[in-house]
This record gives structure tokens, C-alpha cells and sequence, in this order.
């Protein structure tokens, strides 16, 4: 399954070029990752209130052609794999109005997000400390 969550560039995004700056996406990375668990009936707050954050491990991101200030797009994004201490996110930035299935990604990219204690940030089992949202990762992957 994925969430596509809506992009509208604002000049802030963006650098002298009027392109959004590189950085800027993981912003929208960010708000898609937020989107898809909300439109999936999680939230990061509750995650929080719990006792945990999900900051990211890794990140691997291929950056092919740009938004430009004004023009609107779209995050696609989905889960790719998960264990009890990793998640790994998809994230494909299109042009509004491309077909992902058949469209090339303007950005292409992968975030690792662990779980960790609030308090301590040591690494968390997500499997064992939230058991709801690790089965909905599972199924996802695998489909079943």
C-alpha cells in the first residue's frame, strides 16, 4: 500500500535557482512519513506520548530532475521492508499529474528510521513496544 501526500513548493523550498533545494525534500519525506501513518490510523504523537522517537539511521536518495517554486507535486510513499529495530521507507517525488507506475520519480529515496526511548534514546525492540504498528509493517511488506 501507499499514501500519496501533496507537495506545493513555496519560495522558501527553494534555491537562487528557484528549484527546490536539496534538503528541502527530506522536509517532504518527513510529512509523507507523518501522512502515511495517519491515513493508516497511526500517529507519530501517539508514538511520543508512549515514550518513543523514530529518528532516522539512514538515508539513500537519488535526485533526478527538480520542482521548481510554484508548482505542485506529489509524495509517494510506502513501506518497503521492516525488522523489530528498522523501518524502511520508499519515497518517490512526482510531478502533479504523473503516473507513478509509468512516470520516472523526480526524487527517489529510501529512510531507515529505528525506534528509540524518549528519554535515553537507546534502541528500542518496535516489535515488543508497539506490537499494533509492527504487525501493520509486516503486513505490508509481506502482503498478508
Amino acid at each position: 500500500m501507499f499514501v500519496d501526500t501533496p507537495i506545493n513548493v513555496r519560495y522558501a523550498d527553494t534555491d537562487m535557482m528557484g528549484v527546490v533545494y536539496h534538503g528541502s525534500y527530506l522536509l517532504y519525506f518527513e510529512d509523507g512519513r507523518v501522512d502515511y501513518l495517519q491515513k493508516n490510523g497511526f500517529s507519530y504523537t501517539a508514538v511520543e506520548e508512549a515514550g518513543y522517537m523514530s529518528p532516522i539511521y539512514h538515508l539513500d536518495v537519488q535526485y533526478g530532475a527538480p520542482l521548481r517554486y510554484g508548482e505542485a507535486g506529489f509524495l509517494r510513499t510506502s513501506v518497503e521492508s521492516v525488522t523489530p529495530t528498522r523501518t524502511v521507507y520508499r519515497q518517490r517525488v512526482f510531478h502533479e499529474g504523473d503516473d507513478p507506475e509509468t512516470d520516472r520519480p523526480l526524487v527517489d529515496g529510501r529512510v531507515t528510521v529505528c525506534l528509540v526511548e524518549k528519554d535515553t534514546f537507546r534502541p528500542v525492540s518496535q516489535k515488543h513496544a508497539l506490537p499494533e504498528l509492527y504487525a501493520f509493517y509486516k503486513q505490508e511488506v509481506t502482503g498478508q
